[in-house]
């Protein structure tokens, strides 16, 4: 069962956002294998980011737990809040899965 990862920015930190934003985006490149679905948390207007949720393909707390403490998000201290929750798949990628 995969987990999610949401984590909030802490305010006022777009800075660190953009500074660190290629970094992270090639972690994620780099862990593409374990991804399944990662991305920011926008307002409705698409503009923004405060945030972000990524979907990982482990069985494995620590190793979640271990994937976001190693994000270049986080060494840099972005996160505001982390949440590691396992995830049970039901309806996905357009299909019912019970």
């Amino acid at each position: 069962m995969p987990y999610i990862i949401q984590t909030r920015d802490k305010p006022d930190h777009d800075h660190v956002r953009a500074e660190w934003r290629a970094e992270h985006l090639e972690y994620l490149k780099n862990n593409l294998q374990k991804l399944l679905a990662a991305g920011a948390l926008v307002d409705d207007d698409g503009t923004g980011g405060h945030g972000g949720v990524i979907i990982l393909a482990t069985d494995d707390r620590e190793e979640a737990e271990t994937f976001i403490a190693n994000d270049p998000f986080s060494r840099a201290g972005l996160f505001e809040s982390v949440s590691v929750t396992r995830w049970r798949k039901a309806f996905f990628n357009f299909e019912c899965l019970v």
